[in-house]
């Protein structure tokens, strides 16, 4: 039950951070999403979604590998 709780905590941030790439994507090929008004605003909240989720995901990663002493010795915890 643990590792499905932990998958879907892993799931939904990388949904979000393949809507932002999409959001963003759009944005160089000029389609504009209906609720958003303008093009650069678009743009904007792709990139927050996708640094957002991109770094949910690596801290989770990090932060595992951190507890199991599989990181360098300048990461660990003093």
């Amino acid at each position: 039950m643990k590792r499905i709780f932990a998958l879907l905590i892993l799931v939904i941030p990388g949904i979000l951070s393949g809507y932002g790439i999409k959001l963003m994507r759009d944005m160089t090929f000029g389609i504009l999403q209906s609720p958003i008004p303008f093009l650069w605003l678009q743009f904007l909240i792709g990139l927050v979604l996708f640094i957002g989720g991109l770094g949910f995901v690596a801290g989770f990663i990090f932060h595992r590998d951190r507890k199991r002493n599989k990181v360098q010795t300048r990461f660990t915890k003093k």
